[in-house]
């Protein structure tokens, strides 16, 4: 049996290893015919005539996590207060099932929300089509709450009763013991908890497509269109043939999200072992 298991981990982690292998081999194709420079810092996109400007893709990329992440944490950290201190039991009981449920609800059921009510409400407010990163940054929002809800909510909840106490005993109000005690020693889970819900912002795609409104160019309002990496790959790709230099432009854009996402989790590691220290 242990043989088995440790087949299963060198077969997991020799797949994993040829999928970064095959990503960057590809992708580092593209500097045969394409400058760095030009692929990471200009913002000329336009690949049927030789030009590879990937700024826009990457430039969206982290505007709408940015984003995203600044709508969701304010609500997702007082859902996360609201059930782990002040909720009643009864309460508690319902609301978690609930959160949970929203984290496996389809990508394709928020874009289609989005698509239907918060697109042309964008259009009717600012003019134009409704497409933009406003949009998308509030889907995405949504999208991740509940996973930065339930990690955090976790991370107050494994606190020590004794700490709670210490400082009511001292004179505290409840309110401050929540927000002078409380949130600062679960600061450790609580970042991990946003850093959680970046790293499903930077790869959601389906949702994202539905509403960004996939122009390759940098926004200059909130409504206007624009695209990110992972859009950007999966409306091009059917577009080109293997080997060509537009197809490993989008195999290096492929790399870059994965080596984005990588660092995610290696921040998240360093963040858990700090809080384990």
């Amino acid at each position: 049996m242990r043989n088995v298991f440790v087949v299963s981990a060198v077969a997991v982690s020799l797949i994993i290893f040829s999928i970064i292998v095959f990503i960057g081999y590809q992708g580092l194709q593209t500097f045969k015919d394409v400058q760095p420079a030009s692929f990471f810092f200009s913002s000329d996109w336009a690949p049927d005539n030789g030009r590879f400007g990937a700024f826009p893709f990457i430039a969206g990329t982290f505007l709408l996590t940015g984003m995203s992440i600044l709508l969701s944490v304010p609500f997702a950290l007082a859902g996360a207060v609201f059930m782990a201190k002040i909720a009643p039991k009864w309460m508690r009981e319902i609301l978690r099932p609930a959160t949970d449920l929203f984290v496996g609800i389809p990508s394709v059921v928020y874009g289609l929300i989005g698509m239907t009510l918060f697109v042309p409400y964008f259009g009717k407010v600012f003019g134009g089509a409704g497409y933009g990163l406003l949009p998308a940054a509030i889907i995405l929002a949504i999208m991740i709450l509940p996973t930065i809800l339930s990690v955090s909510e976790d991370a107050i909840r494994s606190l020590p009763r004794s700490l709670e106490e210490a400082s009511l005993a001292l004179g505290a109000t409840r309110w401050q013991t929540i927000w002078k005690v409380l949130l600062p020693a679960a600061r450790p889970g609580i970042l991990t908890a946003v850093i959680l819900g970046m790293g499903r912002a930077i790869g959601e795609t389906m949702a994202v497509m539905m509403v960004i409104g996939n122009a390759p160019k940098l926004p200059h309002s909130l409504v206007d269109p624009t695209s990110v990496l992972t859009t950007g790959i999966v409306k091009d790709m059917g577009n080109t043939f293997y080997g060509t230099t537009w197809n490993n432009a989008l195999f290096l854009m492929a790399l870059v999200l994965l080596l984005i996402s990588l660092g995610l989790i290696l921040l998240i590691r360093i963040v858990a072992k700090r809080s384990a220290m």
